[in-house]
């Protein structure tokens, strides 16, 4: 299979993928009595943060869990500056008042304690226990959050019968996974064919391959007026990532790095939670979606720039 089919091929199942999960997604949520967004920030981020766990393993083990923090910070930024400032183009999102008090605050110190970690030029085995126990901690109140919502689910649109749900929600993930792999793989073959750097491929073109999973689910739960799927699953999977995608890599193999060749991802992954912070409504705009895409490309020139 050639490179450019093989990109076809990974749209279409994420496509496909996407449309499916969602359905499962929201049928599940109003079958366990507990809102979409938490479905999204737990059992679709953990799913759609798969090809980035896989990534970190396969690096660890092999001694280069650089590539893993890489492709994680690089996600990061791909996930909010560019997937959640296109979703934000088409219309303003209002934020469930439990992502903005437990999902943005985490997802804002993701980056900030990455960056810190990093100071000493090391990602050590007992930082990566600490971002783990961050992470445990954080999914332990999101468990507690969708206990309380059992009593009142709102009713929404979806699958509304378990096994249904569950099957749909499944072949959804399962397309989902395979597109990022087929994406990954043909992207990778076109970079390298028309000669661009190595680093540069894995900080745009394998993080936009790995993030095609939030990519998809993400714009099918706009399309189909779910948006807090779409946040949940973009917060969670960036909580996901930089905690747990990142624990893993570190403790199978501490990450030694340089500050300053990760410092740009650092600091975009802040800016690009910041702007997306609702205002005290829950509200986010329309407009900050373009400062969003804006603020991607200027990420994508400082990464350029930088390893000229």
């Amino acid at each position: 299979m050639n490179n450019y089919a093989s990109l076809i091929l990974g749209v279409v199942a994420a496509g496909v993928g996407g449309e499916l999960f969602v359905r499962g997604s929201v049928g599940l949520a109003h079958w366990a009595r507990i809102s979409p967004g938490i479905v999204g920030a737990t059992v679709a981020a953990f799913a759609t943060s798969s090809p980035e766990l896989s990534v970190s393993i396969n690096a660890a083990t092999a001694g280069t869990p650089q590539i893993s923090l890489g492709d994680v910070l690089g996600s990061n930024v791909v996930n909010v500056a560019l997937i959640l400032g296109l979703a934000l183009a088409i219309s303003g999102i209002k934020s469930p008042r439990g992502s903005v008090s437990r999902d943005f605050p985490v997802a804002l110190l993701v980056p900030v304690v990455t960056g810190v970690l990093m100071l000493d030029g090391v990602i050590s085995r007992v930082d990566g226990f600490l971002l783990l126990g961050v992470f445990l901690f954080w999914l332990g109140a999101t468990v507690i959050e969708a206990r309380k919502q059992r009593s009142a689910a709102e009713e929404v649109l979806g699958e509304h019968r378990i096994v249904p749900a569950v099957l749909s929600g499944v072949a959804g993930l399962v397309l989902l996974f395979v597109s990022g792999y087929f994406i990954v793989r043909g992207a990778r073959g076109v970079a390298t064919a028309y000669g661009i750097d190595a680093f540069i491929i894995g900080a745009t073109v394998i993080a936009i391959g790995t993030s095609v999973p939030e990519l998809a689910t993400t714009l099918v739960s706009k399309l189909r007026g779910h948006d807090e799927v779409g946040l949940g699953t973009i917060l969670g999977s960036n909580i996901f990532n930089g905690l747990l995608v990142v624990a893993v890599a570190a403790i199978i193999c501490p990450i030694t790095i340089k500050w300053h060749e990760v410092a740009i991802a650092v600091v975009f992954g802040v800016l690009a939670v910041l702007v997306t912070y609702p205002s005290q409504n829950g509200l986010i705009e329309r407009r900050r979606g373009f400062v969003l895409l804006g603020l991607y490309a200027a990420y994508l020139v400082a990464i350029v720039q930088n390893n000229m």
